[in-house]
C-alpha cells in the first residue's frame, strides 16, 4: 500500500517510517501507528504519523 495517501493508514496499522533525523540515510523505523498527525489526504514524502513508541516520521511502507 501507498504511505503517501492518508486513507491507507489507520490507527493500529504496522508501518515503517523515516524520522527527520534519518532522512538522509533513509533508515526505517518499524512500529504501530498511534496517531496520524498530517491532515492532508496526500503527501509526496509520506503521511506524518506518531508511533506507539512515541517516534514521529513519515510513512514509507505499510505492512
Amino acid at each position: 500500500m501507498d504511505g503517501r495517501e492518508r486513507r491507507n493508514i489507520k490507527v493500529g496499522t504496522k508501518v515503517a517510517i523515516v524520522q527527520n533525523l534519518d532522512a538522509r540515510s533513509g533508515h526505517l523505523t518499524h512500529g504501530v501507528v498511534k496517531e496520524i498527525i498530517d491532515e492532508a489526504p496526500f503527501h509526496l514524502k509520506g503521511i506524518e504519523i506518531k508511533l506507539k513508541s512515541g517516534q514521529v516520521g513519515r510513512v514509507k511502507m505499510i505492512k
